[in-house]
């Protein structure tokens, strides 16, 4: 049977990633990932690589095709989707903006593979951030996906925001925690109080404001990542609902 050139290069990535499969530490990432019975990352298959091993598998098959990367993308095996969003990380990153353009589309016509959270942490401000940060694109995508059903969409629209902070842009960071706030997801409260942190890194005063609207009722874990950089007595002070 013939195999074309796109199925060989699958099939070398697969038999790259196996070279280093080890069955212990698939075990405990199996754990450590939740993918049991009813937890969120229930089903995931791991090979238990280490986060470089991935790294090296990624950048000898970094001129992969969209075709790979959707099959990679699809498969239950982590490790395979892991190899497939850093390849678009190093991709995106060498793009002009008419391949950005592609990229940004392709990540998001694939968000059903990029369900957990170093998947969606690693890559969302990378490539959805950046490129809604200096296209004319309209940023209100970021806005449909935190009202998703989906926890993992919901994570990336305020994951994808980090590249505004990092730039001094805080306003959407600011809309979509507030969209998140009444939100039931213990990954949501994490990822938004983190997003709120990094503003209060850049400018205090701005995560501040936020705080003494919001910090009675949004979720304790939520809080306690956003004042997490702030002074001990403050800190104590939110935390007693005394601000």
């Amino acid at each position: 049977m013939l195999i074309n050139k796109n199925m060989k290069n699958l099939l070398d990535i697969k038999k790259a990633l196996r070279k280093y499969k080890k069955s212990g530490q698939a075990k405990i990432l199996q754990r450590f990932f939740k993918t049991g019975p009813g937890e969120y990352g229930e089903g995931d298959i791991f090979l238990g690589l280490k986060v470089q091993e991935i790294r090296d598998v990624s950048k000898k098959y970094q001129e992969s095709s969209f075709s790979d990367l959707k099959k990679l993308l699809s498969s239950k095996v982590h490790e395979e989707r892991s190899v497939a969003i850093m390849i678009l990380n190093y991709q995106f990153q060498e793009a002009d903006t008419k391949k950005r353009g592609e990229i940004y589309n392709f990540y998001l016509k694939n968000l059903s593979g990029i369900n957990n959270w170093d998947l969606v942490d690693s890559s969302a401000h990378k490539i959805i951030g950046e490129y809604l940060r200096v296209s004319k694109t309209s940023r209100k995508i970021l806005y449909k996906l935190s009202k998703s059903k989906n926890l993992w969409e919901r994570r990336l629209s305020i994951i994808s925001t980090f590249q505004f902070i990092k730039n001094g842009e805080f306003k959407e960071t600011l809309k979509i925690a507030k969209i998140l706030l009444k939100d039931k997801e213990d990954l949501i409260h994490k990822a938004t109080g983190w997003m709120l942190r990094e503003v209060g890194k850049r400018n205090l005063l701005i995560e501040e404001e936020f705080l003494k609207k919001h910090y009675k009722t949004m979720p304790r874990t939520m809080l306690r990542y956003a004042i997490e950089r702030i002074p001990e007595k403050r800190r104590q002070a939110y935390l007693k609902g005394k601000i």
